[in-house]
């Protein structure tokens, strides 16, 4: 489990879209802050200083440290984050308290390791394809990992990395995969034939279609 970053935050005490929009303008993120049988706090965070953690890919899966006004920062884990669809602007965070020892749910990106040595790459010459960047896990906050590494060397065009594939530590289960076996064991990840590959392998093939068509017949 990676250090737990430490968000520093302000109560608020206005609320609704008008106040919500001067905020934004003050370059202040409204947020709030809920969970573990607390009553929900509202709060402010500086915008930059959000921008800055959201470039840390740990700050959408860890344990946070969230100070609020100064007092004993509280353990939480960010649950939404609300982007304006056109400008760099963060314009809502949600933040859940979290209760020591009690299972939680979080999102965990996958880190896909070796692609450059892949076989299916390096020697088929085809391409990898990426279907999913994270995946849901279920622990303690303890035992949240800080990635799920899938080793992509061996893998040929044509093979697939599935969440059973994944091996995770101990404490830890994926929530989206179904025990009895079912569509829930979805790809990660697979090797692809690149569209080079296919057109080659069509020249070969035509090729190979004309050598036949121009060798003469045993009855001629």
């Amino acid at each position: 489990m990676a250090d737990e970053i430490l968000v520093e935050a302000t109560t608020r005490s206005v609320f609704g879209k008008g106040a919500s929009r001067r905020l934004r303008r003050e370059n202040l993120v409204p947020g709030i802050l809920y969970g573990a049988d607390e009553e929900p706090t509202a709060i402010n965070l500086k915008h930059n200083e959000v921008l800055k953690h959201l470039d840390n890919e740990s700050f959408y899966s860890q344990l946070l440290q969230v100070k609020v006004d100064g007092k004993e920062p509280v353990r939480s884990v960010l649950r939404d984050v609300q982007r304006h669809p056109h400008k760099l602007q963060i314009l809502h965070l949600d933040f859940q308290r979290v209760v020591a020892g009690a299972e939680l749910t979080v999102s965990v990106p996958l880190h896909f390791l070796n692609e450059e040595k892949c076989y299916g790459v390096k020697t088929e010459g085809g391409m990898i394809s990426h279907n999913e960047t994270e995946v849901s896990v279920a622990c303690r906050p303890r035992d949240i990992p800080e990635n799920v590494e899938i080793d992509m060397t061996d893998l040929k065009i044509g093979d697939s990395v599935h969440l059973s594939d994944l091996t995770l530590p101990e404490g830890v289960r994926l929530t989206d995969l179904n025990e009895k076996g079912d569509d829930s064991d979805r790809p990660l990840a697979s090797v692809v034939a690149s569209r080079k590959t296919l057109e080659e392998d069509e020249e070969t093939e035509g090729e190979a279609e004309s050598t036949d068509d121009a060798e003469p017949k045993a009855d001629e």
